[in-house]
């Protein structure tokens, strides 16, 4: 299930909800499951909270982006604070990494 700033970014970002851009939620790509992904633009959207913070996690997250990046996968991080406070931003950083500009 989604975590409450997950659900209202899918709200916001699914059936196209990003100038056409197609995102899939929970979806697997190797051992890992992407909180969002947009194939068309090979790009992963992981909302991260305080527990990430967590050293261990911070160490487990990087090994991931770098596993990710090999595969093809550009990894982009937003903060869940910044989905419920800075929603309008956070879509603009996507829009931004998905079609460079």
């Amino acid at each position: 299930s989604l975590t409450p700033p997950e659900a209202r970014l899918w709200l916001h970002i699914k059936g196209g909800g990003i100038e056409g851009l197609r995102f899939r939620r929970q979806h697997p790509v190797g051992p890992y499951i992407l909180d969002f992904y947009c194939h068309a633009a090979r790009l992963a959207v992981e909302v991260d909270g305080a527990g990430h913070d967590d050293a261990s996690q911070i160490a487990h997250d990087e090994r991931r982006t770098r596993w990710l990046a090999a595969q093809g996968v550009d990894v982009l991080r937003v903060r869940s604070t910044d989905v419920r406070d800075h929603l309008d931003g956070v879509l603009a950083l996507i829009l931004q990494r998905a079609t460079g500009r």
